[in-house]
């Protein structure tokens, strides 16, 4: 457990009973070790936790151990076989439309060729475990390939030639612009709502300075400062406007900065 600022946490799952299979399990260890190295000296506002446990009996035993910190858990993923070249791959959590779902969708959603986001079934990995009706949480299976679809999967082929880094390290991206849209959403609050603020006389136009690397575009502060109402998170300004959620962080946090938005849950915060 990586702990945050809240106990409120983000499970992060992967199955070891297959260690032999390079894809099918050791690819998920792999990616959740690094991530939760990585997590280590990172001030996070929810807390990390990863589980490690043979697929079905290993989650099944964990949730009847630990039925208070399941109800803790806001967001979750399952991950395995994500060292091949498929996908990549997002099944939905049992209520599909949970934050978690929204926010895969939104990650796979850009410059990822041949994603695929799939229903969820009865039928899977431990998220069915999650799942189930007595608890109903809000975790996804995510894979490059999904299991079952193809020829390595469960056999002796699925070893470390099938793998490969760059696949392994695209996964950690993936997962880790989730985890960052999970850290970074807010509900943006409009301190000008009557009518468009003029950006040039309080220098917004200036700090963009066309520099691409700072991920701020004008649209990005035109849509965050339309949609700042107190009903519109960063994520669902990103779902409507199509923008990347990274651009808007930005462009949010500089109204921020200028004076122009407040913290809807917060409205007293700087």
């Amino acid at each position: 457990l990586h702990r945050g600022a809240t106990d409120r946490e983000f499970l992060l799952s992967a199955h070891i009973c297959h260690p032999s299979l390079a894809n099918d399990n050791c690819s998920g260890l792999a990616l959740l070790a690094t991530i939760a190295a990585g997590l280590r000296g990172r001030r996070t506002r929810y807390s990390y936790r990863f589980l490690f446990a043979p697929g079905t009996i290993g989650a099944l035993a964990w949730l009847s151990r630990n039925e208070d910190a399941a109800a803790r858990i806001d967001h979750g993923l399952v991950v395995s076989c994500v060292g091949d070249g498929g996908g990549p791959t997002y099944k939905r959590s049992r209520r599909g439309n949970a934050f978690i779902d929204r926010a895969m969708a939104h990650v796979l959603g850009r410059g990822h060729d041949g994603a695929k986001l799939v229903d969820f079934s009865p039928y899977g990995y431990d998220e069915r475990q999650f799942c189930s009706p007595g608890l109903n949480l809000p975790v996804g299976l995510f894979q490059r390939s999904a299991f079952g679809t193809f020829p390595q999967y469960h056999t002796s082929a699925d070893d470390l030639d099938f793998i490969r880094p760059e696949h392994l390290a695209g996964s950690h991206r993936i997962v880790m612009e989730a985890i960052e849209i999970v850290e970074g959403d807010w509900t943006p609050l409009s301190l000008c709502p009557k009518g468009e603020p003029q950006l040039g006389r309080r220098g917004l136009y200036a700090a963009l300075g066309g520099n691409k690397a700072t991920g701020l575009s004008a649209m990005g502060l035109l849509w965050v400062m339309n949609l700042a109402d107190g009903e519109n998170s960063l994520l669902a300004m990103a779902e409507r406007s199509g923008l990347a959620f990274g651009e808007l962080a930005a462009a949010a946090e500089l109204l921020r900065t200028h004076g122009l938005v407040t913290d809807a849950a917060d409205p007293g915060r700087p």
